[in-house]
């Protein structure tokens, strides 16, 4: 009797075990290092539908890729995308560069490899809106207080002889800011693309400033990667970055194509699409050591850090040193 209790504990043990690894294949880290039924592995990139994902898409448009297989993951918010990037559902992400550094700060391991683009944020405002000084006392909406926007608005504020206090910064999902400005319930905005076209396109907004005026080689987004998929997989992650780079190629084109495939991402109209790769650049991928110090450098004045990581800790440029173009 004692020996069959004795057996049937064992066996339950070896069932809790079973049932336990099977749950952290399906929500651990394991998650990501898939294989598909060729046997190539699966590379899970997050992104939020705008412009500055563009050279993801392109990537996965070409999919000429022999090495790998790669899945874009569509999330509605920085947040839920900051959440599946630091439970390793996701191997990497184009996203805001300082949420990417803020989640550095707090001990997850995650690389910038590369940038999403260049320029392409505009400050948008309300058409009875003429100079700076008539935002104050009203409301400008960000699309989150831990990004590059946000910094924009700070220095234009600056630049043109008002505090940050003076105007009411208001966080807001990006595609509802376009909607806001129309209704009055913000005097302006500054965000990704192809958000800022839409009101300026339909003759709803008017551009104040172009963020190259205000911020010369600003960095917003940026390509990162889990330190250890790096670690792990370095020739995967190689060969990823080395289509992200020819794709950054095919983008800039700004073309027929580009529109094309970037349009089964994103949903705006083409007029929309025109006027927003008009503000952008994908051409110079690098993030510049000089570049990243002044973005360090403002989020400390802001009070929005304290210990930004250094450019050291937090950017792998050794992927774009060693790209070899397909």
């Amino acid at each position: 009797m004692k020996r069959i209790i004795q057996s049937g504990l064992i066996l339950l043990v070896i069932s809790v075990l079973l049932l336990t690894m099977a749950a952290c294949g399906a929500n651990g880290s394991d998650n990501t290092s898939e294989s598909g039924k060729d046997g190539k592995r699966t590379i899970k990139i997050g992104y939020l539908p705008i412009t500055h994902a563009v050279p993801l898409f392109i990537e996965k448009e070409l999919e000429k890729y022999e090495k790998f297989n790669l899945e874009l993951v569509k999330f509605g918010s920085w947040p839920e995308l900051v959440d599946a990037l630091n439970t390793g559902n996701i191997d990497g992400a184009s996203m805001l560069v300082t949420l990417a550094m803020k989640a550095k700060e707090q001990g997850i391991d995650l690389k910038a490899v590369a940038l999403g683009h260049r320029d392409g944020n505009v400050l948008v405002v309300a058409n009875d809106i003429n100079s700076v000084k008539d935002l104050k006392g009203k409301n400008f909406a960000i699309p989150h207080k831990f990004s590059t926007h946000n910094i924009l608005l700070y220095q234009m504020l600056k630049q043109n002889g008002l505090k940050y206090d003076d105007v009411k910064a208001v966080e807001m999902p990006p595609a509802e800011m376009p909607a806001a400005l129309s209704e009055g319930r913000i005097a302006g905005y500054v965000v990704a693309e192809p958000f800022g076209a839409a009101s300026v396109s339909i003759g709803k907004g008017k551009v104040l400033f172009q963020d190259n005026e205000i911020w010369q080689n600003s960095i917003d987004c940026a390509l990162v990667l889990r330190g250890e998929f790096i670690e792990k997989e370095k020739e995967i992650a190689q060969d990823f970055v080395n289509y992200y780079l020819k794709a950054g190629e095919v983008a800039e084109h700004k073309d027929e194509q580009t529109i094309e495939m970037s349009s089964k991402y994103m949903k705006a109209d083409k007029e929309v699409m025109d006027l927003s790769f008009k503000w952008i650049a994908y051409d110079d991928l690098i993030i510049h050591e000089k570049d990243y110090k002044e973005l360090t450098k403002n989020l400390i004045e802001m009070g929005l850090q304290k210990n930004p990581p250094s450019y050291e800790e937090f950017v792998d440029h050794s992927l774009i040193d060693n790209a070899k173009l397909p």
